[in-house]
């Protein structure tokens, strides 16, 4: 799967759980820039994430998530475990 591919389903987890389309996910992007997202959806999009990719994200990999492009990142590691 592209980076590409993934960016799309993960913009498509933001929407769904925030309920609005307001934003554009970049490497750079951090919960600051999108409206809604906090500590409690935060942890909604990581869950649809998992099941979206039929993945679990490790505990340190979590903690080391500072951006979309983190996201993207350890996304794909996961993918290629798999």
């Amino acid at each position: 799967m592209s980076r590409e591919e993934i960016l799309t389903k993960v913009s498509t987890v933001f929407s769904n759980v925030l309920e609005h389309n307001n934003f554009e996910l970049t490497n750079a992007t951090t919960a600051e820039d999108v409206d809604g997202w906090e500590s409690i959806t935060h942890m909604m999009i990581i869950t649809e994430i998992e099941k979206t990719f039929d993945i679990k994200f490790k505990l340190m990999d979590l903690m080391n998530m500072n951006s979309v492009g983190d996201l993207l990142n350890t996304i794909e590691t996961e993918l290629s475990i798999n």
